[in-house]
């Protein structure tokens, strides 16, 4: 860094008052040193006035550790028997005699000594498919209280995916501004069920409404990825693991491989063109992030992570 690099009319008379070396260059060279060492010196210390009287901040050496990142698969649900996915999951009728298992999945991230939970899963009260264990028995196998979950991540407001969020009220909430528009008016379209996010919706409890992605933890870790499509504000999970590397978590942008690979879109999503802007952008992540896709509702992606307790990291 040097004055001539700066036009004169940056600094005021008081700056450069602040910044004048003559009294200090004169204490040096009585001194006797060394010519080139006074004007190092000089130099030196004319920087750091230079950054100072500009009000910017003096670069310091970090020694901080990045903190450490895992991930944690848990059963949200009880899977029933497979379906024929051609009937209502391709617009097109694209996967004739196609028969799959539909899993619920959710999972734990820990960021430090800090945890998030995307996705909650099926109710308690829903039935066949409710899960066998809750989120909290499985947390507290990883020794992890329910109070300790400081975000609750939520795909899309769909019920098999904020089930079980309710055990998680003094988490603050993150959904996708359009889901949150959409299941907190007056008369929610029929078929969700609000009242599981009850603790956010009456204002008991944090939520953070996302307009576009999100960068949880604020040092580019874990990030909400804006993906619309399957409803008006969808979202996907990237996380970027130390060494397994990036993984994405799908939410419903897809729901099986199939429709990942062909671009399928079902009958019911919210909207046709965002569906296919959003596999367009999620497989574009996914091969320049050199990223593992993990299609939550598909049960051949089960193994792409460790099964719990185990954690990936």
């Amino acid at each position: 860094m040097g004055i001539a690099l700066l036009p004169k009319s940056v600094l005021t008379s008081k700056q450069l008052k602040r910044i004048d070396l003559g009294d200090d260059a004169r204490q040096h060279s009585s001194q006797r040193l060394e010519q080139p060492q006074l004007l190092g010196m000089t130099m030196r210390v004319l920087d750091y006035a230079l950054v100072a009287a500009l009000g910017l901040a003096v670069p310091q050496a970090s020694a901080q550790t990045p903190p450490n990142v895992t991930l944690t698969r848990l059963e949200c649900g009880t899977p029933a028997a497979p379906i024929d996915v051609n009937v209502r999951f391709s617009d097109t009728f694209a996967y004739k005699n196609l028969m799959l298992q539909f899993v619920f999945s959710c999972y734990l991230i820990k960021h430090g000594e800090e945890y998030m939970l995307w996705d909650t899963g099926h109710a308690a009260s829903a039935g066949a498919v409710a899960p066998k264990v809750s989120i909290a028995d499985q947390l507290a196998q990883l020794n992890v209280k329910p109070e300790q979950v400081k975000f609750v991540g939520i795909s899309h407001y769909h019920s098999d995916h904020i089930g079980g969020a309710a055990a998680f009220g003094k988490a603050t909430l993150l959904i996708g501004k359009g889901d949150w528009d959409v299941i907190t008016t007056p008369k929610p379209p029929t078929g969700l069920n609000p009242q599981l996010l009850t603790n956010w919706i009456s204002g008991g409890s944090t939520v953070e409404p996302v307009i576009t992605d999100k960068d949880v933890f604020g040092d580019g870790t874990v990030i909400m990825l804006n993906t619309p499509g399957h409803t008006p504000g969808h979202h996907c999970l990237l996380i970027k693991l130390p060494n397994m590397g990036a993984v994405m978590l799908s939410g419903d942008f897809v729901h099986f491989n199939e429709n990942y690979e062909t671009g399928g879109v079902p009958f019911f999503n919210a909207d046709r063109a965002q569906t296919l802007a959003s596999i367009d952008r999620m497989k574009k992540l996914a091969t320049n992030l050199k990223a593992t896709i993990i299609i939550q509702h598909d049960a051949r992606d089960i193994g792409k992570l460790p099964a719990f307790p185990a954690a990936a990291n």
